[in-house]
Formats: structure tokens, C-alpha cells, sequence
């Protein structure tokens, strides 16, 4: 037996040239595997649940506190603005107001645009840009963020609402169901905070978001060729297809003036914002764009009585702030089903977009944002919106960024932005009368065109060709089918992926890196080298009902792949099989199962299974298995592969010895 060998790991002197394997140093120190410390099921059900919602530990700050401090940390959890409101100065005041204002500047044309987007009122947009960023500034705790409506979760909701509703023949209803289905947006996204449930909307991954923002910001777009080319008979279906049919069929409506007109803002917009992109510190040039064009168009039409000739303008809109609309509500009714369909997915996505915007500008300027505390802030302001006509609002990524380059320092951004957006709703309004919706349509293009992340998806493409999968299913599943259903499929097609992951778990053969104690992956590390009679095993993720069955197969599987292997270069028969349980973090009484039944077939075989390094639980529940099946025993637990194999190689010379 010892010919067999070639010095390898540490003190062996035995070699033989066929056979390029390491000799394993018999002398070897084995260590004990420890026991983990006894805990009650209470207190690991008090551990798990810890973990699963407070992950943050957020009661941490109240230790060692006294009575009063913790009144006032309590107060300052829940209203950030008291944690930097007593601190602040007319320095934060002055970078406030002018990033307040700049904002401000892109908010009241775009809340009016993406209301359109959500065939609600337009002045609904610019009410959805007065009180929600004030409740915002009170409970949020980004400091970037710029809250207001959403293009994708505007286009959300006037496409999942218009399905049962029309908002043309039944507006009153329309927008009774718009408020009610945020107030439930909102319901359910506070709920998320409150109950700490936040890993839900991880369900999301970035690359269904990547397609899905995609494929949400071409559609929007193509919407706009109804504004752009002056169309009046234009297709309420938001695919690819019945789009393109219906601008292709209505040629006869298209007006010249309305293309002319719309073309030449449509690249002023998307000059200064390329201008912008390139050169960061000109972001008020893509700022001040969108009101510039609003103002100018206004002035065209007014002066050259334009409206006369085919282009259509906003009309009138109301003066005044936003009236209560909690009598709007509606609770009851065959449209309750839809309405909370609805508040579900708009509530979803604008939570996660909110979300990603404010950690993405936190983590620029190093501080923390709390997830969790970020979904009580939009939620309670989405409620609160609804009873004071505004629509679902979340952090929008266009008007962040430019808050973010203005200099914002706090929320009091915010706080500017809703009083220049209420000094426009007493007083500015009629100015808005000759507005055409056309430039409305350019500066919707120009928003949503930043949602398309082509570096991203290549990005993705090259780390993981099934993500890229994932992100095109999204992609033409908006386009070709609805962006509720495409968005449906991608997240399906993302819940697959991990239940394959988990249901498939992988498993590696290890082999010995000459010259050391080290055993690695034979795939991985050409040099590793099998030793006779050992088959060692890693299994890289948690046993459980999900995938006992498939890890018993394929670790059969990886025995006969071994004997016929063993049987070509004529070694020794198999007699150990090692399984290095270092990444196996949990098992179930499946897993438990799995090693009793897997114990029995080897056996049958004259092969022992022998574990190495079981972690706390899975150690713990193969101690309470016990019983005459004890898969714990000394001479079958090892705490290193190293060790293992030193231990019983020294064991099976002993046998080889005597048996001559």
C-alpha cells in the first residue's frame, strides 16, 4: 500500500512514479469537532426571526440609555428630521433652495406630463408634487431623494386602470379609482416597513428591473408619437404592435405643424441632456430644460394662434391647492379587486425604485439610508396623497440626480420644491392654458429614455447569460405583451432560477494540492490529485426536502463515476467517502434522512461515510438523530479533509499491514 504514494503533504517518504498522488503524513494532529452550545427552540426561534426582520438591530442605539434619551431617539427613528433639524443652518438653507428650486424647475412640467401618462387630470400631477415631498421631508431619511409621480408606475396604473375604466367616457371614476388604488399602494408599502418585510420587494433582481425599466421606457415613448405626430384616434393598447399599427393607419391625421414643432423640442431636450450627461456640472442645462421648452411652446402657441391650426394644447387648468379627496375613496364595489391589483404592483415598483434611487445617492455621499424606514416614508406619503388628490409618487431617479448635483445638503429640498410647485398652483396656473402636448410628449421621451441601461445589460451578459435571459424576457414581455405581464414573467422566470438553485444544489470533487494539507476542487485546481480508495465530496449549499432526494442520487452517481474510473487505472477499491459539510449552513429532518439512508447504501457497498466539519445546526440535528444510526461517531467526524484523510489512511495501512 505504501508504494503507492509519492511524497506530498508534509512528512511522507514514500514514492512510486505511476501514480502522481500525495502521501498523507500519518502523524498528523486530528482535532476534536466541537459540539455547538445548547439553546433552547425558544431562543433560536427568538434568533431566527431576529435575523429574518431585524437585521439592522435598530433597538441597538437604546441600550444604555436613560428613560428620556430613549423618548427622544424613539422620536428621532420615526422623524428623522428631528435627528438633523436641530442642527440645521442658513449655509444647508442657501445649497437647499437653489437645488429646491432647480427641482422644482423639472417637476411642475413633468408632474403634469406623467399625470397625462397616467390619463389623469394634469393638474393631479402637479398636486402629487405639493404634498407628498412634504411628508417625505418629515419621515424620509435620504437626503437626495426628490419625490413626486413616476413615469413607469404612472404608466402602471393608466394602463391596469383603463383595462376596466375608460377614462375619457368615465373620468370621475377613473380617478376615484386612481386615488383609492394608491391609498392601498401606500397601505401595503408602510405595512412593509412596519411588519420589516422588506426582503419582499428583493424578489425584484436587477436584471428584471434592467429589462423591464427597458422595455416600460420604449413603450412610454412610442405612446408619445400620439403627441408628437398630433394623432386624435389613437390605439389604447400599450404593445409594440397595436402601437405602430395605429400610428401607420391614422397617416391622414398626422399634422405637419404639430411634427415640425414637436421635432425641434424633442432635440433641444435630448441636446441638453447629452450636454449634461458629459459634463456633470452643467446639470441645470437639463434642469431648466424641460420648463424653458414649456415656456417657449406656450409662447408660440399663444402669439401664432397655433391651436387653431391643429396642434392641441392642455386647456384650462384649475387654480388653487389640492382638494380632500378621502370621500373619493371607494372600499366596496365591483372594482375593489382591480383597485388593489393595481396599488400592489404600482406600490412594488415605485417602492423599488424609490429605494434603489435613495440608497444609490447615499452610498455617492457615504451615509446610510434604512430601507425599512424608507418604505413607512413613501407609504404613509402615498396614503396621505390620496386623500389630498394626488396619485402614486415615489423618489423619481431623473429629479434625485439633478437635486444630487444641485447640491443638495437635507430634505428641505423638497420642502422648496412643494412651496414653488404651491406658489404655481395659487397664482401660475393659467399660464399653462396654451401648453401644447406636445412638448409634454418630448420631455416624457427625454425622462424615460435614461431608463433604457444599455452598459448594464451588456454588464449582465457578460457575468450570467441566464440574468440576460431573465432581463429580455422582461424586456419583450413589456413591449409584446403588457408591462404588467411582461414584468409578471421576468419575476416568474427569476423565482425558477432560485428554486433550480435550490432544488439542484452543486456539489464538487475535492482532491489534494501537492505538497500540502489543502484540499480544493478537482475543476478548479488542475493540480489537486485524487487518493486511492478516497472519494471526497463538498456539497456548497443547505439539505433540505427541496434537494435530499437529487444529493442522494448524485452522490451515487459521483461513486460510480469513481469505480470506473478506479477500475481503468486498476487502484485500490473505494473504501471512504468524505463529505465536507463547511458550506452546508442548514438541514431539515430530509437532510437528516438524506445522510441516515446515504450511511446505509455505502455500507451495503463496505464503503464508510465520513463528515467533515458539520456547522452549528446541521451538527446539532444529526446529534439529536442519533439512536443506532449515530452518524456522529470519532472515527467518522472530522473537523478537516486534511485531517480525515491523514487519520484514516494511517488506518487502512494498519488493515493492509495485518492482512499481509
Amino acid at each position: 500500500m505504501e508504494g503507492m504514494f509519492e511524497e506530498g503533504m508534509g512528512g511522507g517518504s514514500h514514492h512510486h512514479d505511476d501514480h502522481n498522488n500525495p502521501c498523507v503524513e500519518i502523524a498528523m494532529e486530528i482535532h476534536k469537532v466541537e459540539t455547538p452550545p445548547k439553546r433552547s427552540s425558544l431562543q433560536k426561534l427568538k434568533n431566527k426571526l431576529k435575523e429574518t426582520f431585524f437585521p439592522d438591530d435598530p433597538l441597538r442605539q437604546f441600550k444604555g440609555q436613560s428613560c428620556k434619551q430613549k423618548w427622544l431617539l424613539g422620536f428621532q427613528y420615526i422623524f428623522p428630521i428631528l435627528q438633523w433639524g436641530p442642527h440645521y443652518n442658513l449655509n444647508l438653507l442657501k445649497s437647499d433652495v437653489v437645488s429646491g428650486l432647480t427641482i422644482a424647475s423639472l417637476a411642475i412640467p413633468q408632474g403634469i406630463s406623467y399625470a397625462k401618462l397616467a390619463n389623469l387630470p394634469p393638474i393631479v400631477g402637479l398636486y402629487s408634487s405639493f404634498v407628498p415631498p412634504l411628508v417625505y421631508a418629515v419621515l424620509g431619511s435620504s437626503r437626495d431623494l426628490a419625490v413626486g409621480p413616476v413615469s413607469i408606475a404612472s404608466l402602471l396604473m393608466g394602463s391596469m386602470l383603463r383595462q376596466e375604466v375608460s377614462p375619457t367616457l368615465d373620468p370621475i371614476l377613473f380617478l376615484q379609482l386612481a386615488f383609492t388604488s394608491t391609498f392601498f399602494a401606500g397601505l401595503f408599502q408602510a405595512s412593509l416597513g412596519i411588519l420589516r418585510l422588506g426582503f419582499i420587494i428583493d424578489f425584484l433582481s436587477k436584471a428584471t428591473l434592467i429589462g423591464f425599466m427597458a422595455g416600460a421606457a420604449i413603450i412610454v415613448s412610442l405612446q408619445q408619437l400620439k403627441a408628437l405626430l398630433g394623432i386624435t384616434h389613437f390605439t389604447k393598447e400599450m404593445g409594440l404592435v397595436p402601437v405602430m399599427s395605429s400610428i401607420f393607419h391614422n397617416t391622414k391625421e398626422w399634422s405637419w405643424h404639430t411634427i415640425l414643432m414637436g421635432f425641434c423640442f424633442l432635440v433641444f431636450l435630448l441636446v441638453t441632456r447629452h450636454i449634461s450627461i458629459k459634463k456633470p456640472k452643467l446639470f441645470w442645462i437639463s434642469a431648466g430644460a424641460p420648463l424653458l421648452s414649456v415656456v417657449l411652446s406656450t409662447i408660440i402657441v399663444f402669439v401664432s394662434k397655433a391651436e387653431h391650426h391643429g396642434i392641441s394644447v392642455i386647456g384650462k387648468l384649475e387654480q388653487g391647492l389640492n382638494p380632500p379627496s378621502w370621500n373619493m375613496l371607494h372600499f366596496h364595489g365591483g372594482h375593489i379587486g382591480l383597485v388593489l391589483k393595481t396599488g400592489l404592483i404600482t406600490g412594488i415598483i415605485s417602492l423599488t425604485e424609490g429605494i434603489a434611487v435613495g440608497r444609490t445617492f447615499a452610498a455617492l455621499k457615504n451615509y446610510q439610508v434604512d430601507g425599512n424606514k424608507e418604505m413607512i416614508a413613501i407609504g404613509v406619503m402615498n396614503v396621505v396623497g390620496s386623500t389630498t388628490s394626488c396619485y402614486v409618487t415615489t423618489g423619481a431617479f431623473s429629479r434625485s440626480a439633478v437635486n444630487h448635483n444641485a447640491g443638495a445638503k437635507t430634505a428641505v429640498s423638497n420642502i422648496i420644491m412643494a412651496v414653488t410647485v404651491m406658489v404655481t398652483l395659487l397664482f401660475l396656473m393659467p399660464l399653462f392654458r396654451y401648453t401644447p402636448n406636445l412638448v409634454l410628449g418630448a420631455i416624457i421621451v427625454t425622462a424615460v429614455i435614461g431608463l433604457i441601461d444599455i452598459p448594464a445589460a451588456y454588464q449582465i451578459w457578460k457575468v450570467d447569460k441566464f440574468d440576460f435571459v431573465v432581463l429580455l424576457c422582461a424586456f419583450f414581455g413589456v413591449i409584446f405583451i403588457s408591462v404588467q405581464e411582461g414584468l409578471a414573467f421576468a419575476v416568474g422566470i427569476s423565482i425558477f432560477k432560485m428554486v433550480l438553485q435550490m432544488t439542484r444544489p452543486k456539489t464538487v470533487m475535492l482532491g489534494n494540492i501537492p505538497g500540502t494539507h489543502i484540499f480544493r476542487n478537482k475543476h478548479q485546481y488542475k493540480d489537486a490529485v485524487s487518493i486511492p480508495g478516497f472519494l471526497i465530496l463538498s456539497i456548497l449549499a443547505p439539505i433540505s426536502f427541496a434537494n435530499s432526494n437529487y444529493l442522494n442520487e448524485r452522490v451515487l452517481r459521483w461513486i460510480l463515476d469513481y469505480e470506473e474510473e478506479e477500475e481503468t487505472k486498476r487502484h485500490s477499491d473505494l473504501r471512504f467517502v468524505i463529505l465536507d459539510l463547511t458550506a452546508v449552513s442548514a438541514i431539515d429532518t430530509n437532510g437528516v434522512t438524506f445522510f441516515q439512508e446515504l450511511r446505509r447504501v455505502l455500507e451495503k457497498r463496505g464503503v464508510e461515510l465520513v463528515l467533515v466539519n458539520p456547522v452549528g445546526e446541521v451538527m446539532e440535528k444529526l446529534q439529536k438523530a442519533g439512536g443506532a444510526n449515530d452518524l456522529l461517531q470519532p472515527n467518522n467526524l472530522y473537523l478537516t479533509v486534511g485531517e480525515a484523510v491523514s487519520s484514516l489512511y494511517s488506518t487502512m495501512k494498519v488493515v493492509s499491514s495485518s492482512q499481509v
